[in-house]
């Protein structure tokens, strides 16, 4: 089976589709149930300069088809101006309610004074998931999303998607996923979930997302991303061996392009997890010619 490449931007159009629940999302883009279709996702656009000229690099020349936007983080306008640049951009919305960096940090869209759940004693962003589950608010955290969206929008990058920010929003609380389905459906911007996320959290609630989420919501097969263990082993060894391995349906393989240089490596200071080193690593792999 021959693998194809799908862009993340066409499910935009599934939104207005009416199709059999049977149908999957493969079928519903035009190809056969059997077709192997993979979106090669870069993560955190906008959070260093390094990040984004990386990206748009692998967009352009390697094998990225598809990235996703910090709003809260200081190079959103350098992403903002790339994308009006480049009116075909699949960039999407990295949905932000954590700030993970040991000294590099930042706060939320929204004014601090109304999602104070969502902040620290410094005004800052938790640096976990944990955290943002233990003291937000969902109508905080659905306000902060809105803002994020609202900001995107005002800069006049009109995002292709949605997904979350280290998953918090699918490790939270589930009203969080409500809010973001529920985003997703008032702004009319696909939102990124898989069939782990419906079976295991959806489907459990129906009556909190009976409004937000039905047949016709565009679910993909699944995503895949390297986690520690992967990366101690090499990427190069991690990422071909979900390329040759990759199943039928739609699959999203998330990364995160970056250059190594002083700017990233102090950014990421003592974080070797998805730090510098392992961005340039998956720069260089989608660069490649293999």
């Amino acid at each position: 089976m021959k693998s194809r490449i799908f862009l993340t931007s066409l499910l935009y159009v599934l939104l207005t589709f009416s199709l059999q629940a049977q149908t999957s999302l493969a079928e519903r883009l035009g190809y056969s149930k059997d077709a192997k279709l993979l979106i090669i996702h870069s993560d955190d656009l906008a959070v260093a300069h390094s990040e984004n000229q990386a990206s748009f690099k692998a967009m352009k020349d390697g094998s990225v088809n598809s990235a996703s936007v910090m709003v809260p983080c200081p190079w959103l306008k350098e992403v903002a101006e790339y994308a009006k640049a480049n009116p075909n951009h699949d960039l999407g919305l990295h949905l932000t309610l954590t700030s993970e960096w040991q000294w590099y940090k930042w706060g939320p869209a929204a004014p601090r004074g109304e999602v104070p759940g969502l902040v620290d004693a410094n005004g800052y962003f938790y640096d976990n998931c944990a955290d943002v589950a233990k003291n937000a608010k969902p109508a905080e955290v659905e306000r902060e999303l809105r803002a994020q969206i609202e900001k995107s929008k005002a800069l006049g990058l009109e995002p292709t998607h949605l997904d979350s920010h280290m998953g918090c929003l699918f490790s939270t609380n589930p009203a969080n996923l409500a809010a973001y389905l529920k985003l997703s459906k008032e702004y009319r911007i696909p939102a990124m979930i898989n069939h782990d996320m419906v079976n295991g959290i959806i489907k459990q609630m129906p009556d909190l997302f009976k409004d937000y989420f039905d047949e016709n919501t565009p679910v993909v097969d699944r995503v895949l991303t390297a986690g520690p263990e992967d990366y101690k082993k090499g990427m190069k060894q991690y990422y071909e061996n979900v390329i040759r391995t990759l199943p039928s349906g739609v699959s999203v393989l998330l990364i995160h392009t970056a250059y190594e240089n002083l700017e990233t490596q102090g950014m990421m200071v003592n974080h070797i997890d998805w730090g510098a080193a392992w961005r340039q690593d998956d720069y260089d792999f989608f660069m490649s010619k293999a």
